[in-house]
C-alpha cells in the first residue's frame, strides 16, 4: 500500500461506533493438527510464513491516519514501523489445556480493544494442546474487512496442500515524483462526463483528483472533490433509486405485506440489554451435508436451517431461564453485497430482519415457517438492498467526531435497556472453503467464527462452512450469557431433532434413536 486510501463511510463507522464495552473486531478460533513426527517450532514457522506472504494482503501492513480534528474519515497508510512481533504472539493456555479452556481464553482476549496506533489485527498461537492440536485465535477490525473478504484472505494465507506454496516477492510501486496537474485531470473528467452525461459507464468512471495529503487544507479540498464526485455518480443512479423507492412503497402499502412487517417486530428479551466489557465464547460443529439435506427436504436453503437450529437453541435456553416471549424472536441477518470474485478488503454488506418462529414448538413446522418468513423478508428488503451502494459512502465533514460522541453517550446511558430491540439476536452464515487447508504443514480441523456483540444484541451466532462441517461460533456479553458453552452444547441435540423431523420414513426410526 504505497499511498493513502480513505476509508468508506461504512468501513469507518465501525471505528466510530467502537467503545470499551463494544469492540468492533471480528475473528476466528482455528484448530490445527500437527503432522506426525513434526519436530519444528510451530509458532516460529507460522510467524515466518505470514511474514513471507504479508505482501499478498497489503491491509495487514496498513495503519490508520486520522484527519485533522477528526473532520473526515481516516485513511489507511503503510506503517513504516511495522513489526510482525507486535501482531503474532505465542500465548499460554492454562490447565487442562483443552478446547474448553481455549474457548474461555478466546472470549477473554476478544473483549480487548486493538491498538489503533498499529495495523488492526493480531494472531495468538496456543501450543501444548491434547491430540497434537494447535489453537490459533485471530482478530481483525471490522473497519478492515467483512466475512466475504475474510474468507478470501483465509485462502490467501493458508495452503491447500501440506507443502507450503512459494509466493513471488512483488516489487512495490514507487510513487511518481512528477507533479500532479490537478486542473488538467479535473478538466479531463468533466469533458468525458459531459460528452455523454447519461452514460452509466462514464458516471461510474468519473474520478476527480485528490491531493492525498493530510493537512487541513488538503483534507477540505479532497472532501469537496469527493462530494462532487459522489453527487455526479448519484445522478447516474437516479432511475434505479426511483425504481427502488417505488418498489419499497408498493410493498409496504400492499395489505399482504402487513403480516411480514408484523413478523419483524421484535419482543423484548433478556438478550436485548446493555453488555459489559467481558465476553463468553464457545464453538460447536455439525454436518454440512446433513444440514443441506434437511434444507432440500424442507424446500428451503442452508441459511434457513442455520436459522432454525439457532431458533431451537434459543427457545430451549430461554425456556430454561423462564424468559421465552410469546411472540417470535427475530434475527438480524447480514447479507453480502460482494460480487463474485471481489476480494477487496472492505465492507460490502447489508442486513435484513427475519422471524425465527420461536413461538412454534414443533421443529418441522418451525423450519417451514422460517422458510416462508425469510422469503418474505428478502422480498421486503430487496428494494433497500439496491439502494445501499448509493448511500453506504455518504460522508459529512465533522461526522467522525459527532458519531463517536453519540456512540459513547449511547453506551454509557444504557438506552438499549429501555428501547425496543430492532432484533433479538444476530445470525450470520459465511460460506467457506470445501477443501482441506493447511498452515506450515498442519491440517486445519475447524475454523470457528468469533464475531461482534453489541448493546441490545448481546448474542451473535456466526457460522462458517468448512469441508463437510458447519462450525458455529457463539459470542455473547458475559453479563448476559456468562457461559456460551451452554448454548453450544444444546446445538447437537437440536440438530438431531431437526434431522429426525425431516427424515424419510425409512430412516426416521434410526434418526430418532
Amino acid at each position: 500500500m504505497s499511498h493513502a486510501r480513505k476509508l468508506s463511510s461504512m468501513d469507518a463507522s465501525f471505528l466510530y461506533l467502537e467503545t470499551p464495552e463494544m469492540p468492533m473486531h471480528v475473528g476466528s478460533m482455528a484448530i490445527f493438527k500437527l503432522k506426525d513426527g513434526y519436530q519444528g517450532d510451530f509458532f516460529e514457522d507460522f510467524k515466518k510464513m505470514i511474514a513471507d506472504r504479508i505482501h499478498v494482503a497489503p491491509i495487514l501492513k496498513a495503519r490508520l491516519e486520522k484527519a485533522p480534528l477528526d473532520i473526515d474519515n481516516p485513511s489507511w497508510v503503510e506503517d513504516d514501523q511495522f513489526d510482525i512481533d507486535r501482531h503474532i504472539f505465542r500465548a499460554s493456555l492454562a490447565a487442562p489445556h483443552d478446547r474448553a479452556m481455549l474457548e474461555r481464553t478466546v472470549g477473554w482476549i476478544h473483549a480487548k480493544l486493538l491498538n489503533r496506533a498499529r495495523p488492526l489485527w493480531e494472531f495468538y498461537v496456543f501450543e501444548g494442546m491434547a491430540n497434537n492440536e494447535i489453537g490459533l485465535y485471530s482478530k481483525m477490525h471490522h473497519a478492515c474487512i467483512d466475512g466475504g473478504a475474510g474468507a478470501a484472505l483465509t485462502n490467501m494465507i493458508y495452503d491447500i496442500t501440506p507443502v507450503p506454496r512459494e509466493f513471488p516477492k512483488t516489487v512495490p510501486n514507487k510513487p511518481s515524483n512528477e507533479p500532479r496537474d490537478i486542473a488538467a485531470n479535473m478538466l479531463d473528467s468533466y469533458t468525458q462526463l459531459w460528452r455523454q452525461p447519461l452514460d452509466p459507464s462514464n458516471v461510474k468512471s468519473f474520478d476527480l483528483p485528490r491531493s492525498g495529503k493530510s493537512d487541513l487544507g488538503s483534507v477540505l479540498f479532497d472532501n469537496a472533490m469527493f462530494q462532487i464526485e459522489s453527487g455526479i455518480r448519484m445522478l447516474g443512479t437516479v432511475p434505479e433509486t426511483v425504481k427502488s423507492i417505488r418498489d419499497l412503497l408498493t410493498k409496504v402499502s400492499d395489505p399482504k405485506s402487513r403480516d411480514s412487517l408484523a413478523s419483524m417486530v421484535s419482543p423484548s428479551t433478556m438478550l436485548n440489554k446493555s453488555i459489559s466489557s467481558e465476553r463468553s465464547f464457545a464453538g460447536v460443529s455439525v454436518s454440512l451435508p446433513e444440514a443441506k439435506a434437511i434444507a432440500k427436504r424442507a424446500g428451503g436453503k442452508l441459511n434457513d436451517v442455520v436459522l432454525a437450529l439457532s431458533s431451537g437453541v434459543l427457545r430451549r435456553y430461554l425456556l430454561e431461564q423462564g424468559g421465552l416471549p410469546s411472540r417470535s424472536l427475530t434475527a438480524a441477518v447480514p447479507i453480502s453485497l460482494r460480487e463474485e470474485g471481489n476480494t477487496d478488503a472492505n465492507n460490502q454488506v447489508f442486513g435484513m430482519v427475519c422471524s425465527l418462529a420461536s413461538n412454534i414448538e414443533d421443529p418441522k413446522e418451525r423450519l417451514e415457517a422460517i422458510i416462508a418468513q425469510s422469503t418474505k423478508s428478502k422480498e421486503m428488503s430487496h428494494p433497500l438492498r439496491a439502494l445501499m451502494p448509493s448511500i453506504s459512502n455518504v460522508a459529512m465533514l465533522g461526522a467522525p467526531m459527532l458519531i463517536q460522541v453519540l456512540a459513547l453517550l449511547y453506551s454509557r446511558s444504557n438506552l438499549s435497556d429501555v428501547l425496543p430491540p430492532a432484533a433479538n439476536v444476530t445470525i450470520s452464515n459465511v460460506p467457506g472453503p470445501r477443501q482441506t487447508l493447511y498452515a506450515v504443514g498442519a491440517e486445519l480441523l475447524h475454523i470457528f467464527p468469533v464475531s461482534i456483540s453489541t448493546h441490545g444484541l448481546a448474542l451473535n451466532i456466526t457460522v462458517q462452512s468448512y469441508r463437510d462441517q458447519l462450525d458455529f461460533g457463539f459470542i455473547a456479553g458475559a453479563n448476559i450469557i456468562p457461559h456460551a458453552e451452554v448454548l453450544a452444547n444444546m446445538l447437537p441435540k437440536e440438530f438431531e431433532i431437526l434431522s429426525a423431523a425431516f427424515a424419510s420414513p425409512g430412516n426416521h426410526a434410526s434418526a430418532a434413536s
